[in-house]
C-alpha cells in the first residue's frame, strides 16, 4: 500500500503538479503587487485608487469596476510571460521537427559503400 503511494507521489505528473501550484503562488504575488502599481497609478490619473466607494445613482459599479480591471491587469499579464513565451517555443520545436536533420558524414560515406556493395 505505501508503495504504491510512493509511485504515486514520484510520477512526474504530481511532482510538475506541485512545482506548477508553488510557482502559481510565487507568480500571484508579483501579479498582485503589479495589479496594485497599475491601480495607483490609475489612481493618480482619476484621483482614488479603489472604485469600490464609486456608487453613481446608487448602483455599486465601482467594486465591479476595480475587480474588472485587476482581471485585465492580471490577464494580460499571463499572456504576455505565460502564453507568448510557450508559444515561441512550441514554434521553435515545431520548426525543428519539420526539418530532419542532414546525414553526417560518416552516414553519407556508409551508404555509398552499402550501395556499391548492393551493385556488384
Amino acid at each position: 500500500m505505501l508503495k504504491g503511494f510512493k509511485d504515486f507521489l514520484m510520477r512526474g505528473n504530481v511532482v510538475d503538479l506541485a512545482i506548477a501550484v508553488v510557482i502559481g503562488g510565487a507568480f500571484g504575488k508579483v501579479i498582485e503587487a503589479f495589479v496594485t502599481v497599475i491601480m495607483d497609478l490609475i489612481g493618480k490619473v482619476f484621483s482614488t485608487p479603489n472604485f469600490s466607494g464609486w456608487v453613481p445613482g446608487g448602483i455599486h459599479l465601482g467594486a465591479f469596476l476595480t475587480v474588472l480591471i485587476s482581471f485585465v491587469i492580471v490577464a494580460a499579464a499571463v499572456y504576455f510571460m505565460v502564453v507568448v513565451p510557450m508559444n515561441a517555443i512550441a514554434a521553435r520545436r515545431a520548426a525543428g521537427e519539420e526539418a530532419p536533420a542532414a546525414p553526417s558524414e560518416e552516414v553519407t560515406l556508409l551508404t555509398e559503400i552499402r550501395d556499391a556493395l548492393n551493385r556488384r
